[in-house]
């Protein structure tokens, strides 16, 4: 399998090899990962990617998969037009 093709955070074209990369300098936490190559924090918010990061960190550091600490879980974010917020901010007013 070549790693430089295989994308594993499809939201920041993170590749595995680049993954692999950080793990080599000593980056071992989901974290460190997310501030670095910003893993798990487009638009899917690491619901497609997160755990196959988590997974190959333990692989990497020999570990069971339950003792790979995970990124907190928040919601999805959802764009917002500008105009159903004056909208809304004027049937407030009217009220």
């Amino acid at each position: 399998m070549d790693n430089k093709n295989v994308i594993i955070c499809r939201c920041s074209d993170v590749t595995m090899e680049e993954l692999y990369d950080l793990f080599d300098k000593g980056y071992t936490s989901f974290e460190e990962l997310k501030r670095i190559k910003r893993v798990g924090m487009g638009p899917c918010q690491a619901n497609t990617c997160g755990k196959m990061v988590q997974w190959e960190l333990a692989k990497y550091l020999n570990k069971p998969l339950e003792d790979v600490k995970f990124q907190n879980y928040r919601p999805f974010t959802l764009g917002v037009k500008l105009n159903a917020i004056k909208e809304a901010s004027e049937d407030e007013d009217e009220s």
